[in-house]
């Protein structure tokens, strides 16, 4: 059968880099082809071309055998090629249904019969969302649920998902899975890009693998395992690093007590909740979306404000502290490393020595009424080299970066503030295997200092793998507390649902 989408020697390149070589790829109808890679292996670029965002430098492109260059997303969408892309392209001042049906509305339209069809419609995906609800006021893994329906409403031939399940709930990643199923049982073509290894080979019938922009494995799924995935990727394997067995020689003994949290509120989000950080080790907190484990910390870091009567306290070391802006909790010592890193965690017009150097700034440890950028780029060269961040030079600018990278850059802007308590929330999401490893490593090496670090995170073997101890949050507050020797994957999903 001709492949509906077939890659001959394709290429692209900015500035004469190459981000994807001479790569050849198949694409056949009515297939789940999962495409891996760690970030800036060139997956996104590959697909980008496929769906006119960008075009080849060098190669040829073949969409149902014949030759085609699609140069706008308009013209691969009229095709037949829909894109779901990673960072959201959504209207964030228009409504849910505005967004689902934009493009391909009607000559005349009633607002009440556009928010009844797209209420059936989201309902028909299994898809939880308020049709009417502006997309500015919704989550990360609504909007991710919209950007999937919008795709699936122009019944696209070829869907290509770019991280759809990064910040889905394991119940919505669920009824995702059963759209693919369904969507292929259509005949739809489907491209899975995902970070997400299990996920991969449960859902795809191929998988591809591209590292450094050239394709170094393509094979039926059955015919790889985790580990060979890894090696193909990193060109190592790095299962027993990131996924090992704990015991009670590997967990680090609790130091002083720098944060103390008692009864602390803010609405229905958070209620009554207390707990105590530790110095010395790692704190994870597990929670589904929804729980209050992100607004807990967001409160901690002056980020939120908890009620003002009735709200709680929270000591931090030894001193009584209530914070109304973050600029307060940052001189005191307090690093949030946000879950949104593109919208909450970089400048992105601005360049990687520009982001580390904001964050000296705003910890107030620049003394000089002026800045020098000398003085910039000497600090930014030595987070840079610290964190191993892969750029052209320091005068990048920070979108141009892999995910992993500008993961990077966000904790390098946190760690030059020189804090004592350091809370990561999901720090590896839409990072890649081989970034994940270095920051597990970045993180392990803060506790070792003798920081008080804390992980938030939706993905159980991190949680297992990284804490020291591990708190569960349901329902606004933390409900159970467990040692990572003692407990089991089904024990703390338990604790985190019942």
């Amino acid at each position: 059968m001709e492949p509906i989408i077939r890659m001959d020697k394709i290429t692209k390149a900015y500035r004469g880099v190459p981000a994807v070589q001479h790569v050849d790829f198949e694409l056949r109808q009515g297939e789940v082809h999962a495409l891996l890679g760690e970030n800036g292996a060139g997956k996104s670029t590959l697909t980008k071309m496929m769906a006119g965002v960008v075009e080849p430098t060098d190669g040829s492109m073949y969409f149902h055998g014949q030759k085609t260059i699609f140069t706008s997303p308009n013209e691969a969408l009229d095709a037949g090629v829909a894109m779901v892309f990673q960072e959201t392209s959504l209207v964030p001042s228009m409504t849910v249904a505005q967004n689902l049906y934009l493009g391909s509305e009607k000559f005349l339209n009633r607002l009440r019969g556009t928010y009844i069809s797209a209420q059936q419609f989201l309902q028909s995906l299994n898809f939880s969302v308020d049709p009417t609800a502006l997309v500015a006021t919704l989550g990360a893994a609504k909007r991710q649920m919209v950007e999937i329906a919008r795709a699936v409403h122009h019944n696209a031939e070829v869907i290509i998902f770019d991280e759809p399940t990064a910040t889905l709930t394991p119940e919505e990643k669920r009824h995702f899975f059963a759209l693919i199923n369904r969507l292929k049982e259509r005949g739809v073509s489907i491209i899975f890009i995902s970070h997400a290894l299990e996920e991969a080979l449960m859902i795809s019938d191929r998988i591809t693998i591209l590292r450094d922009g050239e394709m170094v494995a393509s094979d039926k799924t059955e015919n790889f395992t985790r580990d060979t995935i890894i090696a193909s990727m990193v060109g190592r394997t790095l299962s027993g690093e990131l996924y090992r067995n704990r015991s009670e020689s590997d967990l680090r003994k609790a130091g002083k007590k720098v944060l103390s949290v008692q009864d602390i509120s803010m609405g229905a989000m958070v209620r009554n909740n207390s707990f105590s950080i530790f110095s010395d080790q790692i704190t994870g907190v597990f929670g589904l979306i929804g729980s209050g484990r992100t607004e807990t910390f967001k409160i901690v870091s002056g980020i939120y404000k908890r009620d003002f009567l009735r709200g709680g306290s929270i000591v931090l070391n030894d001193k009584p502290s209530r914070y109304y802006v973050p600029q307060q909790a940052v001189k005191d010592g307090i690093v949030y490393v946000t879950e949104d890193r593109k919208s909450e965690g970089f400048f992105e017009t601005m360049s990687i020595a520009e982001n580390i150097y904001a964050g000296l700034i705003a910890a107030g440890h620049n003394k000089a009424w002026y800045v020098s950028d000398k003085e910039i780029h000497a600090v930014a060269e030595d987070w840079s080299k610290k964190l191993n961040v892969r750029a052209i030079n320091d005068n990048a600018r920070v979108v141009e970066l892999s995910g992993g990278n500008q993961q990077k850059v966000v904790i390098g802007k946190g760690l030059v503030q020189e804090p004592n308590l350091v809370i990561f929330d999901e720090p590896t999401r839409g990072v890649d295997v081989g970034a994940i490893a270095e920051i597990h490593q970045i993180i392990n090496g803060l506790a070792d200092q003798g920081l008080a670090v804390v992980v938030i995170s939706s993905y159980l073997p991190e949680i297992m793998n990284l804490s020291d101890r591990i708190l569960v949050c349901r329902q606004g507050r933390i409900v159970e507390e467990f040692s990572p020797v003692e407990a089991t994957e089904e024990k703390i999903m338990y604790a985190a649902v019942h």
